[in-house]
């Protein structure tokens, strides 16, 4: 019985880069064995234990057959006289096949550190072909590694499997994981645009694949094409270090725009209505949690009219509020506001341009939630009012809080 540390904690110690999470294959054991060596059984689909002490995963090394389309359609052998070079070869990526043992030898049979070295994401052997989710694991570590370079040999692989339809077979729930830490890395733009040059994009969300040569207006959208702003965007969300929820927002916002008819073309009118519509769409499909749906559903209606409320009355922005639920949900709104703040900036030149409709937007609400609603209701039971009545009675104290703050008095003064 042999323990080697593989994965991503051989690889990111190799990068200099902080290692979190042990991954471990054990060589030469058995299930029973690891059971009475103290070792608990965790794994679903193959062998996986956890360390009596440590807790940290060690699976027993395994070879893998593929016997039908798909993420499922595996045979696994897990058996003692299982290699560590048998093991390390069903891996994805070169970089991700280095076991280190535990004298601190480097078992490399691959050539992952030449790959490490030379920044290049490359397959291992052709076992790559046999599962799907690769793909989406390819395009998540170029998301990761931004200055890395994916082998061609291994993109055409991907285009195949692509072509071979093995990725039509991907269950909804792998792709929004994968898709979800892929949202969360440092340059996730390049998940997409692998996705899109593999030819998966278009399977997995051909409503973002189309956006690519829609024309937006050049006065407010310099880089013209709303698929390159839309990457812009994504890149934002990661520099403003946004949560995930906010980077789907941002990755949906514009989906509308995929649909507005040629003859209108490179204005969007009422495209957030349809970006909406499709979004739901989307989430049904992939079966996104609902924080995530949530938060997006209201970015795409309101996006819009949330750019434009400096503009805004007093009246508009307390119905603005009450649209986006922020006076129920204040955390929420203020992670809508933080997504369009990055579809602003997401622009050619307009990187560090400043958004002040945030921090006017959050002001009002404080104003308007200053407002003691119960105050209010006891004034309206007392002049026999109930029901909506009561609801106007706090919108109008709402919007009077708002209208006293001095951005309107010192509107009011520059027309005057």
């Amino acid at each position: 019985m042999q323990t080697y540390m593989v994965g991503g904690a051989v690889r990111d110690a190799l990068l200099g880069w902080p290692v979190n999470d042990h991954d471990w294959v054990v060589v030469g054991s058995s299930p029973e064995e690891m059971i009475a060596a103290g070792y608990l059984p965790v794994g679903k689909d193959f062998p996986v234990f956890l360390h009596p002490q440590t807790r940290e995963e060690h699976a027993l090394a395994r070879t893998e057959r593929k016997t039908a389309r798909g993420y499922h359609g595996f045979a696994i052998d897990a058996a003692p006289d299982v290699t560590l070079e048998q093991d390390l070869a069903r891996r994805d990526l070169t970089i991700n096949a280095i076991a280190r043992a535990a004298d601190g030898e480097l078992i490399d049979p691959f050539h992952g550190q030449r790959d490490l070295q030379d920044k290049v994401l490359r397959h291992v052997t052709l076992a790559f072909r046999e599962d799907p989710v690769r793909i989406l694991r390819v395009a998540r570590f170029a998301a990761r590694f931004a200055d890395f370079t994916i082998a061609p040999e291994t993109m055409a692989l991907m285009r195949e499997m692509v072509v071979a339809g093995e990725v039509d077979a991907l269950v909804a729930e792998r792709v929004w994981q994968e898709l979800a830490r892929g949202l969360m890395e440092a340059h996730p733009s390049r998940m997409f645009e692998t996705l899109r040059e593999c030819g998966a994009l278009v399977r997995l969300l051909p409503e973002v694949d189309v956006l690519w040569g829609v024309p937006q207006r050049a006065d407010y959208h310099p880089e013209i094409d709303t698929g390159v702003h839309l990457m812009m965007v994504l890149d934002m969300s990661a520099q403003l270090d946004a949560p995930l929820a906010v980077r789907f927002a941002c990755l949906t916002h514009d989906l509308g725009k995929g649909t507005t008819p040629a003859d209108v073309l490179p204005k969007h009118i009422g495209h957030e209505i349809r970006s909406a519509k499709l979004l739901k769409h989307v989430c049904e499909r992939l079966r996104v949690p609902v924080e995530c749906r949530e938060l997006a559903d209201v970015v795409a209606r309101e996006h819009g009219n949330i750019h434009r409320s400096s503009e805004f009355g007093a009246a508009a922005i307390v119905r603005l509020l009450e649209r986006c639920d922020a006076f129920r949900k204040p955390q929420r709104f203020e992670q809508i506001l933080l997504a369009c703040e990055c579809d602003k900036r997401g622009r050619g030149g307009l990187q560090d341009a400043s958004y002040p409709q945030r921090g006017e937007l959050l002001q009002a609400l404080a104003a308007a939630q200053s407002v003691k609603t119960s105050e209010v209701a006891a004034q309206a039971q007392q002049m026999q009012r109930s029901g909506a009545q009561v609801g106007e009675m706090i919108q109008h104290a709402r919007v009077t809080a708002v209208a006293a703050l001095p951005r309107f008095h010192i509107n009011k003064a520059s027309a005057a």
